[in-house]
């Protein structure tokens, strides 16, 4: 047996234990639309639930460093009612409205701000690593450690509460380890996502599977703030054990590729042998120096080199940087603002927070879509980024006059926020990770996905540090920079777009010519 055999042998016999389990239970192979079903709803819940582990410490935020009338009226009712107080145990005399030390005091807000940037900045570094070990690893083993290890210190964050833990640098470590745990995930699931479809609807396809991104998010959300009222601390380790055991479910179910599981097309090759004489013969999914020529992953630089691939970085930069100033801080500042002249509790206004997200997913879908069919990725988000700058302006200045107007204005700006975000993120990281120039050589897609999100994480962590320190003198200020932040990130595509419209003429020219000639023959 030949060295393409032998690997073709021990790609067939390399499937998930729970695939093994269903195919013998059923007794039959395991279709190949069934391991595309199984891939996105699998990916899915995996990456919705690295969201909802990121997004508790928003919702926390308001808990940890009240600063409203309202908070210390609630914490002045709730204090007074507070049997513990009278038996002198502090360890569990926490109220929602007291605050937390060392975030409860007149730096709280910035020490907050940053813990953001500290889990982003080490989620943006290891998010390179990531994808570098990505197309080198088996992806299943290496996205189930990372959520393990994500739900793990996800829960030791929030262990603080019962440990009556009041070091920053405690949270600081937690944060930057978590944050290290978490690069693995995006990577590794564009990675998967994008072996099993093709370029066909793509857009579209993960525009809708995109939204595991909000669903991550509103699902934090409500955890997070159903789990105040018990202690803040099962805000962080309900979504940790969430993750955790969805690792397991990555670990028992998620095939990482055709090839790893000898699907190829619609029907399992390994299983469908075909005849040759008295002997059966396996027909091979790839012709052998291509299997072997796969095996090269792409070095970092050459990923950079590839067309497209710097622009959309530096774009997903800015983009991020709005993105993720919302999604760090925006139940802080509905909780901080007077909408129709009342203040929201952190409860409502984590849970109204979703709305963003809400829009969100219409975002990414309608940027998915529409890209599929313009066949045009940077006019797409280019477009979406412009019309996110009015949408910012507004809600800034009108959301505060009723919660209709609050809530209409939120998910139109979720809607253009982050259709771009999730559009570049996934559509265009899959069609630059497969792009012509590499030569049919798949295993560039964690790699690239890992620079244009990595890139575009350091922009999500530059953002929420800089809201933490000059939100406490002006909102304004903050909706300007994000304003300028969507600005730019147009900008940075204009090249890709002239280029595209160029391409759109030149096609449109030469239908007309040809429905000329066609009609001359006649």
């Amino acid at each position: 047996m030949g060295p393409a055999s032998e690997l073709m042998s021990e790609r067939c016999c390399s499937r998930p234990p729970g695939i093994r389990i269903l195919e013998s239970n059923k007794r039959s192979p395991v279709s190949f639309k069934t391991y595309q079903a199984i891939v996105l709803v699998v990916t899915f819940l995996a990456y919705a639930s690295y969201h909802a582990t990121r997004k508790t410490t928003s919702i926390v935020k308001s808990v940890l460093d009240p600063q409203s009338t309202d908070f210390g009226l609630k914490f002045s009712l709730l204090r007074s009612n507070n049997t513990n107080e009278s038996t002198g145990n502090r360890k569990f005399s926490w109220v929602l409205g007291s605050g937390w030390a060392p975030f409860n005091g007149s730096d709280g807000t910035a020490l907050l701000g940053e813990l953001d940037v500290a889990f982003l900045a080490v989620y943006a570094f290891g998010m390179y690593f990531s994808g570098h070990l990505g197309d080198r690893l088996n992806l299943r083993i290496f996205l189930t450690v990372g959520m393990l290890g994500t739900g793990l210190f996800t829960s030791l964050f929030g262990v603080g509460y019962w440990g009556n833990i009041h070091s920053f640098y405690y949270y600081l470590v937690m944060q930057m380890i978590a944050g290290l745990f978490q690069s693995t995930g995006w990577p590794s699931v564009v990675a998967v996502v994008g072996n099993w479809f093709g370029k066909k609807k793509r857009g579209l396809i993960m525009g809708i599977w995109n939204a595991h991104t909000s669903v991550g998010n509103i699902s934090g959300s409500l955890i997070a703030s159903a789990m105040l009222n018990y202690g803040w601390g099962w805000s962080f380790v309900v979504p940790g054990i969430i993750i955790g055991f969805l690792g397991l479910v990555v670990f028992l179910l998620l095939p990482v590729s055709p090839e790893s599981v000898g699907a190829g097309g619609e029907e399992d090759e390994c299983s469908s042998p075909k005849k040759n004489g008295d002997e059966e013969i396996a027909e091979p999914l790839l012709r052998p120096e291509t299997i072997f020529e796969e095996e090269k992953a792409i070095r970092f630089i050459e990923a950079w080199k590839i067309p497209g691939v710097a622009p959309f970085a530096l774009c997903l930069f800015f983009a991020k940087l709005v993105a993720y100033t919302f999604l760090y801080w925006l139940p802080f500042y509905i909780s901080h603002t007077a909408i129709d002249g009342k203040y929201l509790s952190s409860e409502t206004a984590g849970t109204l927070s979703t709305l963003f997200d809400v829009g969100g997913v219409l975002g990414g879908i309608l940027a998915g879509h529409i890209s599929d069919r313009l066949d045009a990725r940077a006019i797409t988000a280019a477009s979406f980024m412009y019309l996110a700058i009015p949408a910012l302006f507004f809600y800034r200045f009108y959301g505060h006059v009723s919660l209709v107007l609050n809530i209409a204005l939120m998910f139109i700006t979720g809607m253009f926020v982050n259709g771009p975000y999730a559009l570049i993120t996934t559509a265009v990281s899959a069609d630059l990770g497969t792009h012509s120039s590499l030569n049919g050589n798949s295993r560039a897609l964690a790699t690239v996905t890992a620079i244009i999100d990595g890139t575009g994480s350091v922009g999500a962590a530059i953002g929420p540090l800089i809201t933490g320190y000059i939100s406490k003198d002006s909102w304004n200020a903050v909706f300007t920079m994000l304003m300028a932040a969507a600005l730019i990130a147009g900008l940075l595509l204009t090249r890709l777009v002239i280029t595209e419209v160029a391409t759109k003429i030149a096609e449109s020219s030469s239908r007309g010519h040809g429905a000329q000639e066609s009609a001359a023959d006649v």
